[in-house]
């Protein structure tokens, strides 16, 4: 289902309240080490969203980086519980021109991680990073892999950007801040190549510079499927089983 809109307004109409489960503390320390490396060290990520026009500041990138390799992790360890055979998530550090070729693979199969924080009700895809064929243009010329086969949203709490905000930027600071809060997560639902190609079709999109909510300035052009409108996981679980 589309967003309810009203002039350059967008209100969600579809939610998911947030189911939370205490995230262990080791996977937040890893998330926290290569976020870090990636934006304070020999890591490299893009200033700008794909079509956005503001540059990010690295407190920014650090943050986007730490929720989204948490996310990633959450998702593999749910994966092993229920006995998916999942790789472990890339934790190596990339430079320039080189990045992940997919978010985390299980039984061959490719999945797209998207992460939100907590009270988001969103899986938002930026429209110039994907083709009508739901393909990711990024890895069409650098990658065996352009295509994923599953997607799925992982909420994080807190928000990562409330509770660094205005904190230091030195790896003590942020860690202490980061280890001091006690992490949750929630897995919403998924959806399949299938769903993203019909959202694409039919242009379940969130404009730049449109309010999301009456309050959230979108940066850049997103393609959006409403939380409420997920599959529920078991969905996942039994197409990543299926050979």
């Amino acid at each position: 289902m589309k967003l309810d809109k009203k002039n350059n307004i967008y209100f969600i109409t579809l939610k998911k309240n947030f189911e939370a489960k205490e995230v262990n503390a080791a996977f937040v320390k890893q998330a926290f080490d290569f976020a870090y490396e990636m934006v304070y060290g020999e890591g490299f990520h893009r200033i700008k969203r794909s079509g956005g026009h503001l540059n990010r500041t690295n407190a920014e990138i650090f943050q986007n980086t730490f929720q989204g390799k948490l996310a990633e992790i959450v998702l593999y360890e749910n994966l092993k519980l229920q006995n998916i055979e999942v790789e472990v998530p890339d934790f190596s550090i990339h430079g320039k021109g080189v990045w992940d070729e997919t978010d985390l693979k299980a039984n061959g199969k490719s999945i797209c991680v998207k992460s939100a924080a907590f009270f988001s009700n969103l899986l938002l895809l930026e429209t110039k990073d994907w083709n009508p064929e739901g393909k990711y243009i990024p890895n069409l010329d650098n990658s065996n892999i352009d295509t994923y086969d599953f997607f799925v949203l992982v909420r994080i709490k807190p928000d990562i950007k409330f509770i660094l905000k205005s904190i230091p930027q030195n790896k003590e600071n942020l860690w202490q801040e980061i280890e001091n809060a006690v992490w949750f997560c929630d897995i919403p639902g998924c959806c399949s190549l299938k769903t993203i190609r019909h959202i694409i079709k039919n242009q379940y999109v969130i404009p730049k510079n449109a309010l999301l909510n009456g309050k959230t300035k979108m940066d850049a052009e997103n393609y959006y499927i409403q939380s409420g409108d997920l599959h529920d996981l078991d969905d996942l679980y039994s197409g990543l089983r299926e050979k």
